[in-house]
């Protein structure tokens, strides 16, 4: 255990220091925003220095907007996910402020791109390790158990926000290319990992009774189980299905390969659900 805590750490660290190269590097001095906090922290020091001349930089309110929500995650969501967040946060404004800001590319299009690329493998990475990044993951959580909606729904408003500023302050062009960073972005974190609210996982195993007994102790999820035969070898398996959230994906993970390395888990997404989803603050 004490190895899967030290690499998540590790992966945690990389990531935040992809997402400081990202902006100080590619996206701030080319006024091309992020997606989330991160580019409302952007967007917040852009408007203090070029209409108020103060001059603050996105790595300190980056942070400082991050406070009040780990103090929500760390009461409504969970500890060890918010200290992740917290070091994730915490890192990436120490690499903002020690990274120089410059432009690697004169072409804005390029910086749009790369920006976005790095910044979905340092997302990406970070959530397939059954962490985040802080900032709206954990609001979009919280609001999502209380309204019962998708999570994308929250970030698509907030960063159709980013958007519209980008557009309005400064020119028609930058909310265009900031598109483009935000759609990089997503597509290299659903090739690395997955977005989506909610998942249904198929194992195919046959030590079906002590896996069901080890995600029942580990996970408050309901798990159907069907018989099953392999064709080739004619073997009798079991199937255990199950719906989970995408931020228990990197838990199920470790212990399917703790209990069967064997088994053949099937991972596809989720759209829709009906009945009864029990929700994490739900637990006995």
């Amino acid at each position: 255990m004490f190895i899967f805590e030290l690499k998540r750490f590790v992966i945690v660290i990389i990531g935040a220091i992809l997402n400081a190269i990202s902006l100080n590097l590619f996206l701030i001095e080319a006024n091309v925003y992020a997606s989330g906090f991160t580019g409302v922290a952007q967007m917040t020091s852009s408007i203090f220095q070029d209409f108020m001349n103060i001059d603050i930089s996105t790595g300190i309110i980056l942070f400082l907007l991050n406070i009040p929500v780990a103090i929500l995650g760390w009461m409504k969501v969970g500890r060890g996910f918010t200290v992740y967040s917290a070091i994730s946060v915490a890192v990436t404004t120490f690499f903002l402020e020690t990274i120089p800001l410059m432009n690697l590319a004169e072409d804005i299009l390029l910086n749009a791109a790369f920006g976005g690329i790095l910044a979905g493998v340092g997302v990406g990475i970070t959530l397939k390790w059954g962490a985040s990044t802080g900032g709206m993951d954990i609001i979009a959580m919280v609001l999502s158990r209380l309204k019962d909606r998708p999570i994308g729904i929250y970030f698509l408003i907030l960063n159709s926000i980013i958007i519209f500023l980008a557009g309005w302050l400064y020119e028609p062009e930058k909310a265009l290319y900031t598109l483009v960073t935000l759609y990089v972005t997503t597509r290299v974190i659903d090739a690395i990992h997955t977005r989506h609210e909610k998942l249904t996982a198929m194992i195919i195993t046959s030590r079906g009774n002590q896996l069901t007994k080890a995600i029942h102790s580990n996970m408050v999820r309901g798990i159907t189980s069907v018989p099953a035969k392999g064709a080739f070898t004619n073997e009798p398996r079991e199937m255990l299905m199950m719906v989970i959230t995408r931020y228990e994906l990197y838990d199920l993970q470790q212990i399917v390969k703790e209990v069967d390395p064997n088994a053949f888990t099937n991972i596809v997404q989720t759209t829709g659900i009906f009945g009864f989803f029990r929700k994490d603050d739900e637990k006995l």
